[in-house]
């Protein structure tokens, strides 16, 4: 028979690994039919709770059967296999919660990467139209320079 050891500090890992309140268990529980204490819970999740002595079919099935999917305990090998087939299962669900996390974050990503470009590319459309206005500018600086210049040589010239 499976040790009810491995079970606790399997039930403990689960509920770790979930961040499950004793609250959310118990409701868990009774969504599944059954009934456990919450004092009696939360023995079973305290340190060196295996060395308590909990009777199986009042306590560690109830919690086993919603946090691991073991209805009974049977050989160790099948318990042993339907508790990692559901910490898999848990494993999975989480990656997949992360897949979404990480498109989420990555769309996020290229829109402000793309907000950035644009506003750039508006920074530099408008730094050009600076530069063409202080060319026009000049050029007619320039302009009137070279005017004053032919009226100044004109007023030499005619003297």
């Amino acid at each position: 028979m499976t040790n009810t050891k491995e079970i606790i500090e399997q039930l403990k890992e689960v509920k770790a690994q979930k961040n499950l309140s004793l609250d959310k268990i118990m409701n868990m529980i009774e969504n599944e039919g059954g009934y456990i204490s919450k004092t009696t819970l939360s023995r079973l999740f305290s340190k060196n709770s295996h060395e308590l002595g909990f009777r199986y079919e009042e306590t560690i099935k109830p919690v086993a059967n919603v946090l691991l999917g073991i209805d009974h305990v049977e050989e160790n090998e099948i318990a042993d296999i339907k508790a990692m087939k559901y910490i898999i299962q848990n494993k999975e669900n989480r990656i997949i919660e992360l897949e979404k996390i990480i498109a989420e974050e990555k769309e996020k990503y290229y829109e402000k990467l793309e907000k950035e470009r644009a506003q750039s590319r508006r920074s530099i459309d408008f730094l050009k139209d600076q530069i063409c206005l202080k060319d026009k500018r000049m050029d007619l600086l320039l302009d009137m320079v070279i005017k004053r210049d032919e009226q100044y040589q004109e007023v030499i010239n005619n003297r």
